[in-house]
């Protein structure tokens, strides 16, 4: 899970950039970086931390450019923090450099194929190098110094034949202008939108709407599965389909979880979505407890807010805020290392006391991966002074691990893998648990957008989309992806707002 953001204006572009990460902060903490484009001169800065980390007022001075891409990362190869903050960059040809989210799960192959066919050399571990690598590979068996823009979609669609898994990627090529494409599944989001200014009219792409929102953009679309989209330096657009697909395949976990409730990810609205998860888990829990005792319904802040809201009100029992959030620590779902996860816990969220104290309460999360926070949350809700701590998930059970660019562990380390959920609430503490179904959850999401048919739910039903995935593949990541082998990670990887390049 990253962000990524490209924007092609008539105007300066590192300010919109970084306004449009900021928003995007909550696709990763790892790593924020921009590059610009100054006529045929490339201005970088990127670096590990938070965007207000990595940019500073004399950075952002030296980010001159009409237009530029940025991204914010977290890390999906098991490391808990590394120098492959992005965008990456290669000279040759034109000078390319590229933003990625998603995962490629043919890497291995590809890498072969890059050092013995292609004569190019990866440095770091990264997919998105190798993916940088593959592009541009094929835009060079163009040819040609004056790069068409069918030139351009000809290499789109190699790269495609070339590629397995998911990816939503948003490249520049030096004086030439913004190259976005989409995965012919369409697991990972991106849109694209348009702004009129005197000086004519801007476009930008960026993983979720609200990185256009923010900055005076109206969403046009989102990309087609396979599809690519290319604003030339002087601001023209052009589309094309790029890859043979059969359908759109989203990750459903992006509206679980991932993206804002503000965004809106193939004409469903994320915020809509969680509604009505919260009404689809009311009607569970009355079938399968009428009669329950419950007398107050709690979010654990942030995103399961609006499926509590509308749980409780179809449950008919008052909705409170139990928990004040921290603001200043991440999301702990994306901290790397499970030390890491449990130390912040505590210091991100604080009970009211009043809201516990003698009431049968109702927890309600967006879902569990690990258990080990809700575990500590049902601990925190005990000592407040709660009678009974009940806890729902909007989302099934999380029992298999994703690999399209959600660093979710080793199937193993799932408290749901090869457990019921009565098992389940035992660990965790709660006097009982109640899980969201697969097929409501689906229902809930789709019924903003009923042309989709199709979701990516691989981490609840183990069906991988691509249909590529086998055993060996599952057994190494396994072995990148538990949290003994972050939580060993380089610590002296960890420096904030290092210079990688100031000028390329």
């Amino acid at each position: 899970m990253c962000g990524i953001i490209g924007i092609v204006s008539h105007q300066q572009v590192a300010q919109v950039i970084y306004d449009g990460l900021l928003v995007l902060q909550h696709r990763g903490q790892d790593s924020a970086g921009i590059v610009v484009c100054d006529g045929n001169k490339l201005n970088l800065r990127k670096g590990n931390g938070q965007v207000s980390d990595v940019f500073h007022t004399r950075h952002m001075l030296s980010l001159v450019g009409n237009m530029g891409i940025g991204h914010v990362r977290y890390p999906t190869a098991g490391c808990s923090s590394s120098a492959e903050a992005q965008p990456f960059y290669v000279n040759s040809p034109y000078g390319i450099t590229l933003a990625h989210n998603g995962n490629l799960t043919n890497v291995d192959e590809l890498k072969r194929g890059l050092y013995q066919s292609d004569l190019r050399h990866i440095n770091t571990e990264s997919d998105s190098e190798v993916l940088l690598n593959v592009l541009a590979h094929e835009l060079q068996n163009s040819g040609t110094l004056n790069l068409t823009t069918e030139e351009i979609f000809t290499a789109v669609s190699e790269t495609h034949a070339r590629l397995e898994g998911a990816y939503a990627v948003v490249a520049m090529l030096t004086g030439k202008g913004i190259l976005g494409f989409r995965d012919p599944c369409g697991i990972r989001p991106v849109v694209y939108g348009k702004r009129e200014t005197g000086k004519g009219t801007e476009y930008m792409i960026a993983s979720e709407s609200v990185a256009l929102q923010v900055s005076g953009f109206d969403l046009v679309a989102d990309l087609k599965p396979g599809e690519a989209v290319f604003i030339d330096i002087d601001g023209d657009i052009h589309l094309k389909q790029c890859a043979r697909v059969n359908s759109l395949h989203p990750c459903i976990f992006e509206y679980v979880y991932l993206a804002r409730p503000d965004s809106i990810i193939d004409d469903i609205y994320v915020y809509k979505a969680r509604l009505r998860m919260g009404v689809k888990l009311s009607r569970k829990i009355l079938r399968q407890i009428p009669q329950h005792d419950i007398d107050v319904v709690i979010p654990i802040p942030d995103t399961s807010r609006p499926s509590a809201i509308e749980l409780a009100y179809h449950l008919g029992v008052k909705y409170r805020e139990g928990f004040i959030k921290n603001r200043y620590i991440g999301r702990t779902f994306i901290m790397p290392g499970q030390k890491m996860r449990k130390a912040s816990v505590r210091r991100k969220l604080n009970p009211i006391g009043i809201e516990f104290k003698g009431k049968n309460v109702l927890l309600v999360d967006d879902s569990i991966v690990r258990g080990t926070t809700c575990q500590q949350i049902i601990q925190m809700a005990r000592d407040a002074g709660a009678n009974k701590v009940y806890f729902a998930s909007a989302a099934p059970p999380v029992r298999y691990p994703n690999v399209y660019g959600i660093d979710m562990p080793a199937a193993e380390e799932l408290i749901a893998h090869d457990r019921s959920e009565s098992e389940i609430a035992e660990i965790i503490g709660a006097d009982w648990l109640v899980y969201q179904d697969l097929d409501d959850l689906i229902d809930a999401v789709q019924k903003g957008n009923r042309a989709i048919t199709e979701f990516d739910c691989s981490c609840f039903n183990g069906e991988y989309v691509t249909q590529t995935i086998d055993k060996d593949y599952l057994d190494r990541i396994r072995n990148m992806r538990n949290d003994s082998a972050k939580d060993t990670g380089d610590e002296s990887l960890n420096v904030v707002g290092m210079d990688l390049h100031n000028n390329i």
